[in-house]
Formats: structure tokens, C-alpha cells, sequence
């Protein structure tokens, strides 16, 4: 069995994603593992369908706001657990959602991902896609999903335990 010292967490700053971080901050706790908050930011460079036109026009200034706004959301989210002795790292990147996202976790050789998915169905799922479905497919390692903290209470849910995990 694999141990678990690195867990990645994607998030897009939404309700679901705060989810997944407190699941991810459990786990990192019981199993004495790291944690790495990514946040993606979407690139027109990278993103499928987008002409570099698109590029051009945003202005280096607008780029540079997102950065830095993502940067302080990602720096908040890490202190808000106060998890003493969770080393816990954040990082901004352009890209493009699950492929940037499975890339950084096979370069930092993450064992578990933890993501928020919004549980979007029909018409939605069939225009915006899954991110988190798409990382299932690609990701180097596993991936734990969270559903929506509203879905959960709506529809049964299977409850483990994650204090009496083995190690």
C-alpha cells in the first residue's frame, strides 16, 4: 500500500472546493502528509477553441490583478485550518483545468488529489464539462471528489469513518 505524504487540492474558490480542503485537511492530518493548494487560472494560450487574439486583448495589468487576487484567496484558505504542523504550499498557474492540474501533480509527485465537483448534470454538465471528471481519467494518482456540501444533504451518503483509518 502506497502512503499517503503528498495531497494536492485544486480549487476554484467555490463552496465545493472549501469542502474538499476540509476533507484534504483530515486526511492530512491522520496520515501526516503535506499539503498543495493549486488554483488554475485559465489561459486562452491553452485553453481548447480559444484563438490567441483572444490573448491579446486582456491587458498584461488585468493578468497580473488575477494573479495576485488568486494568490491572496489561495494564502487565506491555507491559514484558515491553522493545522499545526501541516506543511501546506499554494500556487497559482495558467493553464488549462484537469490537464494542468494532473501535470503539477505528476512534477510534485502527489499521492491523493482532493477536488470539490459541482455534480452539474444534463444540459449544464454537456456544455461546461467536468474538471473534475476529466482528472479522474488523466490524474497520476487518485483522486478523491467531494460533492457539493447542499448535494450531500439532499442524497444518501456513504460516511466513513477517517479517524480509525489504518496509517
Amino acid at each position: 500500500m502506497t502512503r499517503i505524504t503528498r495531497i494536492l487540492v485544486p480549487t476554484d474558490f467555490s463552496p465545493t472546493a472549501d469542502a474538499a480542503l476540509e476533507y484534504a485537511w483530515v486526511l492530512a492530518e491522520r496520515f501526516g502528509a503535506s499539503l498543495q493548494l493549486l488554483h488554475v487560472l485559465d489561459d486562452p494560450f491553452v485553453a481548447d477553441g480559444m484563438a490567441a487574439e483572444a490573448y491579446i486583448s486582456e491587458a498584461p495589468a488585468l493578468r497580473t490583478a488575477m494573479l495576485d487576487d488568486a494568490r491572496d484567496r489561495l494564502r487565506h484558505r491555507a491559514t484558515l485550518r491553522g493545522a499545526a504542523g501541516t506543511p501546506i504550499e499554494t500556487e497559482v498557474l495558467f493553464g488549462h483545468g484537469a490537464r494542468t492540474i494532473a501535470e503539477y501533480a505528476a512534477d510534485r509527485n502527489a499521492d491523493l488529489i482532493v477536488m470539490g465537483t459541482h455534480g452539474r448534470t444534463g444540459f449544464a454538465h454537456l456544455l461546461l464539462g467536468s474538471v473534475a471528471e476529466r482528472l479522474v481519467r488523466t490524474a497520476p494518482c487518485p483522486v478523491l471528489t467531494v460533492r457539493h456540501p447542499a448535494e450531500r444533504k439532499r442524497r444518501t451518503e456513504h460516511a466513513y469513518d477517517v479517524e480509525h483509518l489504518p496509517a
